[in-house]
């Protein structure tokens, strides 16, 4: 299923999708971040690093139509909403429908704890909680707590003591 599709691509997509959203913007670019090194470190397969690569770019594009359709900004409804903007920038740039599937159900899980069934899923959640750890203010014992129910790969619990818990 590896593409050799360039993510540069998706991310430039993504940008121009929310233009002068440059909060959202950054954050999409944190959790790529993260997630990329995570993925690399954890020696994932090309197949599922480009899988989670693009779907780390993607993984929020459901928070503009769920701002503008219910005036908020929750993760379910970013769940709902995402899947749909995914697949129509995935379909532009050429991405083959089995990958499409792949990036639309993880995108419309990532805010679901339970039942994680793939390391880009797992990593995804660990990435996306590393910005949201900075980005929310969250307490140590918050942190402390998703990363004892939640954490799994080497990698991420390594970044989230050194980031947050000072471990």
């Amino acid at each position: 299923m590896y593409t050799n599709n360039k993510v540069g691509n998706v991310i430039y997509k993504v940008i121009e999708y929310f233009g002068d959203d440059v909060r959202r913007i950054n954050h999409f670019l944190k959790v790529y971040g993260y997630a990329k090194m995570i993925g690399e470190r954890e020696n994932l397969d090309d197949s599922m690093q480009e899988i989670l690569e693009v779907t780390a770019v993607l993984h929020d594009v459901g928070i503009k139509v769920a701002e503008q359709k219910y005036n908020s900004s929750a993760g379910h409804y970013q769940q709902l909403e995402g899947p749909p903007v995914a697949k129509k920038i995935l379909d532009e740039l050429g991405y083959p429908d089995d990958f499409v599937e792949r990036v639309m159900y993880l995108i419309a899980h990532h805010h679901t704890y339970t039942n994680i069934d793939g390391m880009d899923y797992q990593i995804l959640v660990e990435a996306d909680f590393l910005v949201n750890a900075d980005e929310d203010r969250l307490s140590s014992d918050a942190i402390e707590n998703f990363k004892e129910k939640i954490f799994k790969t080497t990698t991420g619990i390594a970044v989230l003591e050194n980031n947050y818990l000072n471990l």
